[in-house]
């Protein structure tokens, strides 16, 4: 749900929250997410680069970790700053203002967390996230169908072919 830096002696951890479970990984934040996007066979710098192709945005891009299951993460700040929070766009129920700089985030599973970041900034990376996921799996599905019109025609001269319309 939410990947969050953490200050850990002289090294930049991540507390992983989960929706059961909060525990810490001795990585930055960033490294969490360019693993996560290995582990689904493709590179964070590939997947960065698709976003800026699809939606146009070149900084604070969210990420597609993996489109078809709907792991989308999207950063509060600049992904290499050491402030940066990574927050899964699918998990969210809502979040409202509670100060200038400070937003309050609902989780779906009703944990909430408050953010050091404006309520605004929040609003336009769960858009820009919303609008990567629309055209990912619109292209998805556009795939699905072409596949199966491009079928089709075969399996009709099949059928004509099997039975005899003279």
């Amino acid at each position: 749900m939410l990947l969050e830096p953490v200050q850990y002696g002289s090294k930049l951890f991540t507390k992983v929250f989960e929706i059961s479970d909060e525990f810490l990984v001795p990585l930055k934040p960033l490294d969490v997410i360019k693993n996560s996007c290995k582990y689904f066979g493709v590179d964070y710098e590939s997947r960065k680069k698709g976003t800026k192709q699809l939606i146009g945005y070149t900084r604070k891009v969210p990420i597609a970790i993996e489109p078809s299951n709907r792991i989308f993460f999207f950063p509060t700040t600049s992904p290499a700053g050491n402030e940066c929070i990574w927050i899964s766009s699918e998990h969210v129920e809502n979040y409202r203002r509670i100060g200038p700089q400070q937003t309050l985030i609902t989780f779906r599973n009703k944990y909430t967390h408050v953010l050091p970041v404006s309520y605004g900034m929040i609003e336009k990376q769960m858009l820009r996230t919303s609008l990567l996921k629309t055209k990912l799996l619109q292209r998805i599905e556009g795939r699905k169908m072409s596949f199966y019109l491009m079928d089709r025609p075969k399996t009709l001269q099949a059928l004509e072919k099997s039975h005899d319309y003279e």
